[in-house]
C-alpha cells in the first residue's frame, strides 16, 4: 500500500517539474516574440512572462484586446482611454499572476473569468448609468487575478496616508 502511495506522490511530483519547465519554456519564447504596443492602439495583446506588466492606453476607441500574465503581472491603466460605443472585450490568461486593471470609475464592468482565481471589481459600488458602454472581462485564472479599480495603487495609499 505504502509502495502504491509513494508511486503516486513521485508521478505527481514529476508531472508538476514537467508541468513547471513546459510553462517557463513557454513563457521564454512568447517573451521574444511580444511586439511593444502604442498607447493608442484600439486593440491590445499584452504579455507579461516573468517580467512586469505596466501598459496606458490612450486609445479614442478602444475594443479589447488580450492580456496574458504568465509568473507575473502588473498594472493596465485604461483611464485615458475612451472606450468604444460598442464597448470592448479583454481576454485575460493568468498562470500564477494577474494585476491591475485600473478603469474609469463610470465605466461598467462584467466580469466571466474562470479557474482557480478570478476577477473582483473593488470600486465602489454605485449606480452606474446602463447605456454607458461595458468592459467586459472574460478569460482563465490559474493561482492568479485581475482586481478591477478606478486608483493606482500608489494613489490609494496617498489617499490612506493624506493627514486629515
Amino acid at each position: 500500500m505504502l509502495g502504491s502511495i509513494g508511486r503516486l506522490v513521485a508521478a505527481l511530483l514529476f508531472a508538476w517539474f514537467v508541468f513547471l519547465f513546459a510553462a517557463m519554456g513557454l513563457a521564454f519564447v512568447k517573451k521574444r516574440q511580444v511586439v511593444p504596443q502604442e498607447p493608442d492602439a484600439d486593440e491590445v495583446d499584452l504579455v507579461a512572462a516573468f517580467a512586469p506588466l505596466d501598459f496606458k492606453s490612450t486609445s479614442t476607441a478602444f475594443r479589447g484586446g488580450r492580456v496574458e500574465t504568465w509568473f507575473g503581472g502588473g498594472t493596465l491603466d485604461l483611464r485615458d482611454a475612451t472606450l468604444d460605443p460598442m464597448g470592448a472585450t479583454i481576454e485575460v490568461n493568468a498562470l500564477f499572476g494577474g494585476g491591475n486593471l485600473i478603469v474609469p470609475e463610470e465605466w461598467n464592468v462584467e466580469t466571466h473569468v474562470a479557474g482557480i482565481g478570478g476577477a473582483g471589481d473593488a470600486r465602489p459600488a454605485r449606480q452606474r448609468a446602463p447605456e454607458a458602454p461595458t468592459l467586459r472581462i472574460e478569460g482563465m485564472a490559474l493561482f492568479g487575478g485581475w482586481g478591477i479599480s478606478s486608483q493606482a495603487d500608489d494613489e490609494r495609499a496617498e489617499d490612506v496616508l493624506a493627514p486629515v
